[in-house]
């Protein structure tokens, strides 16, 4: 089945391919490293994860590239006010970016892309738009990009700018230009700014320029995929794409993806309405990482999430319901509990259904939502035939072979989630943030807390105390590890246990 998904260039459902037949290249706006991520950051990356995961699931190869935006105003003025070398600066946040991207349980694209690393590469692409007249320097020594000189601008986005008049702002910068629509390529330093020498000038990169040198270096003049966040969609791929092309007289990149927004408890996430959550300050308030990865792709990326606390205990609870599930029928496989009898007929389709309608609905434009039913549908299913005892070894296996590969694009299963917790609290003591941990969190994690070593050898005491008719011991283990906020469970398929 092929994976199809929404081409903004061309407003329809398209094929996915590679187009030299072995890796489909793909280009991905990364961050600007100037403050710690948030939420509404990392539902983008997110999908663009699950994206890559769903074309290697097709049997795609993928070469991925991520750029870092480590020089821009925010950076310098961030910096200057900080009293630091922008590298210096902008590097504690690209570490916590790629921290955090691991903590979500994120892939590592293939090539990662430093703005500042690629300064020539720049340089030599303005140098390329001079030649034919497309770019031009101002008096101040700053280099723009002619946009009337492009007839095809618009053509990702759909706008129609032949209203836009000169004078009317749509630039952020500050130099004077030809025309009002016109981009900036370079900007010539100010007094203590950051600058390069360069054979166009003293100065620095615009931001559009970054990400066209950076793919064309790395994935070619024409690649397949292009990924951001809708945000990015006006002005920065547009003027990707004239920059580019017209640089190259050939298709920058053959299909656009876009991730929409994310709307908070309702509202537009701000600071000003307090509602701006970064994925540390999530962590700090007792939310799991793997939670928080299941409810931002609870939604399908060309859909606005909505995302809410109730939201994310309900994923909390989806999550653990899984992987009780995957425990369950993992250990009745290891115990020898599962017979090794014919499989029944009707839950063995049930359970191969189960991996069709998965693989359907990701290669279906990667709706996500659809994905995660079948497989609540197969845990409610195989839970039955458990309960009944009419599970086989066979349709157990083939359970776990459906939740591999649901795994292998959720990535929620594997319990990291205390380890994560506590790398966070660890951060907080040397930010000095211990304000904004919750108490329950420096209950269950503070210094007093268990590790998940001590925890296993206190449920392995009190089992054998059970065994030996030690109730007293063995109650006393289950309150000492109630009050470390440790729950234990004891089943038909022995005792598990969780954090609070």
């Amino acid at each position: 089945m092929a994976l199809e998904l929404f081409n903004t260039l061309s407003g329809q459902v398209e094929p996915l391919f590679a187009a030299d037949g072995n890796a489909l290249r793909f280009y991905c706006c990364g961050p600007t490293v100037y403050d710690y991520g948030h939420i509404g950051n990392f539902r983008t990356f997110l999908h663009v994860d699950v994206l890559r995961r769903a074309i290697k699931l097709h049997g795609i190869g993928v070469h991925h590239v991520m750029n870092v935006t480590d020089v821009d105003d925010k950076i310098i003025r961030n910096a200057s006010a900080a009293g630091k070398p922008i590298g210096e600066y902008s590097a504690k946040f690209e570490k916590a970016f790629f921290d955090d991207m691991k903590a979500l349980s994120c892939e590592t694209p293939e090539d990662i892309a430093r703005a500042t690393e690629h300064i020539p590469e720049m340089v030599e692409l303005i140098q390329r738009l001079a030649a034919e007249d497309i770019a031009y320097q101002t008096e101040d020594g700053s280099w723009y990009f002619r946009i009337k000189r492009f007839p095809a601008y618009g053509q990702l986005s759909k706008k129609d700018l032949d209203g836009i008049e000169d004078g009317a702002r749509i630039d952020s910068d500050e130099y004077e230009k030809d025309s009002a629509r016109d981009f900036a390529l370079w900007k010539s330093a100010k007094p203590g700014e950051t600058s390069w020498d360069t054979a166009i000038g003293n100065g620095r990169p615009g931001w559009h320029i970054e990400c066209s040198a950076m793919a064309l270096k790395y994935l070619g003049e024409s690649f397949d995929l292009h990924a951001g966040g809708e945000d990015l969609m006006f002005p920065h791929h547009e003027n990707e794409i004239a920059q580019s092309e017209a640089c190259t007289h050939k298709q920058f990149a053959r299909h656009w993806f876009h991730v929409r927004f994310l709307l908070v408890e309702g509202r537009k996430m701000s600071k000003s309405e307090g509602n701006f959550y970064t994925l540390r300050d999530l962590l700090l308030k007792g939310y799991r990482a793997s939670a928080i990865r299941f409810l931002l792709l609870s939604v399908p990326y060309r859909q606005q999430l909505n995302f809410t606390f109730e939201g994310l205990a309900a994923e909390t609870s989806a999550v653990d319901r899984l992987r009780t599930f995957q425990a369950r029928v993992a250990s009745g496989i290891k115990d020898g509990k599962w017979p090794e009898t014919a499989a029944d007929p009707e839950l063995s389709a049930t359970i191969r259904k189960s991996g069709e309608d998965f693989t359907a609905a990701l290669s279906n434009d990667l709706n996500t939502a659809e994905a995660r039913a079948p497989i609540f549908d197969l845990l409610r299913a195989v839970n039955t035939a458990a309960d009944q005892n009419k599970l086989t070894r066979a349709d157990a296996e083939a359970t776990l072979a459906v939740l591999a590969q649901f795994d292998t694009i959720f990535s929620v299963l594997e319990d990291h989630d205390a380890e994560l917790t506590r790398n966070a609290l660890a951060w907080a003591e040397s930010e000095g943030r211990m304000a904004d941990v919750a108490p329950e969190v420096l209950e269950a994690f503070g210094s007093s807390s268990l590790s998940d070593v001590d925890i296993d050898a206190l449920v392995a005491e009190r089992t054998l105390a059970k065994k030996q008719r030690n109730f007293a011991r063995a109650d006393a283990i289950r309150n000492e590890l109630l009050e470390k906020g440790i729950l234990l469970e004891d089943s038909k398929d022995g005792v598990r246990w969780k954090r609070k």
